[in-house]
């Protein structure tokens, strides 16, 4: 094996490097545990990130560590499988090597050779070509993002306290969220919760309460995954909560301390507010573009390399890519764009480690095919939609359903015990243990134009 030293691996043994290690990666390294390969698993960061859960750590209801777990502690029983911290900046599919940079040492530049390649990148919020706004209106996809959220909201009722000022205040007090799809109505509703309920009684100057949450969406209804029935629902939700939703409203501008949108009517309209999260739209990881140009391959608008019915890349049997940063193509010739959410990525990434056994066999695997097991969204304390095969179920019984659906993903029987138990108090005390601000980068962000996320 070229690259990293330190490894003691058999070089019989065939060398399958999983770059990501999300759900999809995750899935395909823990699917390869009884497999006779050598697996070397390259992440950027030391652990696993339960992205669904991230905006309550945005909101202080969890702690970070309650919603990630060391990628080294997941496998520490695994032995066919080596974890190595680093950043995957280049694929060289001819001579069936990954570029590595960025170490955990200190080494620039170093390759790492396999014979079957896993590509599970995800992705990240696009900002539709306005990467200025970043800095102005951090995303959810990393838990860097969602604790600057987190200090950003706290900080903010810090400021409304402190100012004297009523329209000042009326801004500090103003958060718009961009985005109704699942994780935009979740932030919202949390927000809502936090300011209505738990932060109440907790300032003198200021009543919270009076803090307004906007969803901004560009389509005509919330959650447009779901039926029509449950968006309604969903809506008439976030109104109890005190959630206005603005919809067939564009974002045209952010601001440090303002938000210009645009109505249904063409009109404008610019919204003094300190706090901006942003929850919409979807583009691919990188690494799909080092792959497709490295394969002589285009990607979509999203950034999405295509891949076979078997998650191959053209031409490259031996290089897998799944999750968000794909579209797979089947034998026909259609083309199927699958739901950015994490049971896809899962349910590719252990598609992925049967197609690794069986071709380790001699077999040649069957097209991967999706299961649609539903779709889940919570609003606030007791209140959730939920669409499974067909069952609409909304309030009280889909947040019971959705509770027990993420404590059985999430990875870790401590983290589950936690989680549970952290819910549990929360929902009878109505309060929120982590509402802690941190600086990131030991800065301050100052009150006038933010710092980069």
């Amino acid at each position: 094996m070229s690259g990293p030293a330190g490894s003691e691996r058999s070089e019989s043994a065939r060398r399958v490097v999983v770059v990501g290690g999300g759900f999809g990666g995750i899935q395909a390294v823990r699917g390869l545990r009884r497999v006779p390969v050598s697996v070397t698993l390259v992440d950027r960061q030391n652990f696993h990130l339960f992205q669904p859960l991230a905006y309550q750590v945005a909101t202080g209801s969890l702690s970070p560590a309650e919603i990630a777990s060391p990628l080294r502690a997941v496998f520490k029983r695994q032995e066919n499988v080596r974890v190595l911290l680093a950043e995957v900046t280049g694929f060289d599919l001819d001579r069936r090597e990954v570029t590595l940079d960025h170490l955990a040492n200190g080494r620039r530049r170093t390759t790492l050779g396999y014979d079957t390649l896993v590509v599970a990148g995800g992705s990240h919020y696009s900002y539709f070509g306005r990467d200025d706004w970043r800095p102005h209106a951090p995303e959810l996809k990393s838990l860097e993002g969602a604790l600057e959220i987190r200090s950003r909201i706290l900080r903010a009722f810090e400021a409304a306290e402190l100012e004297t000022d009523e329209a000042r205040r009326r801004s500090w007090l103003t958060f718009v969220v961009v985005g109704a799809g699942p994780t935009g109505v979740e932030m919202a509703g949390q927000i809502a919760e936090l300011a209505r309920d738990t932060l109440r009684r907790d300032f003198r100057s200021v009543d919270t309460r009076a803090a307004r949450v906007l969803l901004v969406e560009a389509l005509d209804r919330v959650l447009t995954s779901f039926p029509e029935s449950l968006s309604r629902k969903t809506e008439h939700a976030l109104r109890q909560l005190g959630v206005t939703t603005l919809l067939g409203h564009t974002v045209v501008d952010i601001a440090h301390d303002s938000v210009a949108i645009r109505g249904p009517d063409g009109e404008g309209e610019r919204i003094d507010a300190h706090t901006v999260v942003w929850a919409a739209g979807v583009t691919a990881s990188e690494l799909a573009a080092l792959l497709a140009r490295e394969a002589g391959l285009e990607v979509d608008r999203a950034g999405r390399v295509t891949v076979g019915p078997d998650l191959t890349l053209p031409g490259h049997p031996e290089v897998l890519a799944l999750g968000d940063m794909v579209r797979v193509q089947a034998r026909d010739g259609t083309l199927a764009t699958l739901p950015a959410v994490a049971p896809v990525a899962m349910q590719q990434g252990r598609y992925a480690a049967r197609a690794i056994a069986k071709r380790a066999e001699g077999e040649t695997p069957g097209p991967f095919r999706y299961v649609d097991k539903g779709n889940l969204a919570t609003i606030g304390r007791s209140k959730a939609v939920a669409d499974v095969k067909g069952v609409h179920l909304a309030g009280f019984p889909a947040w019971v359903v959705w509770l027990f659906v993420h404590l059985f993903y999430l990875i870790g029987f401590q983290n589950r015990l936690l989680v549970f138990l952290r819910w549990t108090i929360s929902f009878l005390t109505h309060g929120r243990g982590a509402r802690l601000i941190v600086e990131l980068d030991g800065k301050r962000e100052p009150p006038g134009p933010a710092r980069g996320g």
